[in-house]
Order: structure tokens, then C-alpha cells, then sequence
């Protein structure tokens, strides 16, 4: 199977860019998670996955503790501000 190109690989290299060259707060970190989800099992963006693979391994996370830690922070405060996206907009795929 060929691998595909993701829709929204464009957009999503710029904002890994950005997460590469920063520090882990709690929007980066609400970023990478929903980078993460979006890029699971994915046939294609290898660079992608892996420049996700490598903010995990920078920032000391699993996997587990990134998802972990940012459904504490989407329970407790909006994590993306109004207006970066359509507020009611879902964008997880």
C-alpha cells in the first residue's frame, strides 16, 4: 500500500515546526495530543510521526502521560483559545 498524504499535513508541519523549536506548555502540549490522535495509525506523513515521536522523547513524555495530562488540562480550563479555530469546530482528523 503507498503511503497517502494527510489533508492537513501542510498546516500541521508549521505548527510541529513551532512545537519543535519550544518548550513544553500547556498549549504545546494540547497541540502535540491532538497531533498525536490526528496522526494515529495513519498511512502516510512518516515525517510527521516521527517529528511527533521526537517531541515525546524531548519533552520526557509517554504517550500515555501527554494524553493524560492534557484531559487534566481540557477538564479544567479551554486549552485553545477562541478564535484559532471555530469554536464549536472539532478537529481531530
Amino acid at each position: 500500500m503507498k503511503d497517502q498524504q494527510h489533508p492537513q499535513a501542510k498546516l500541521d508541519r508549521a505548527a510541529i515546526n513551532s512545537l519543535l523549536a519550544a518548550d513544553p506548555n500547556d498549549l504545546n502540549l494540547a497541540e502535540l495530543a491532538r497531533l498525536r490522535v490526528r496522526y494515529n495509525g495513519f498511512p502516510g506523513a512518516r515525517d510527521i510521526q516521527k517529528d511527533l515521536d521526537t517531541l515525546l522523547k524531548r519533552w520526557n513524555l509517554s504517550e500515555e502521560d501527554l494524553f493524560t495530562k492534557t484531559r487534566q488540562l481540557h477538564g479544567s480550563a479551554r486549552v485553545f483559545n477562541v478564535g484559532t479555530r471555530k469554536a464549536d469546530e472539532e478537529d481531530w482528523s
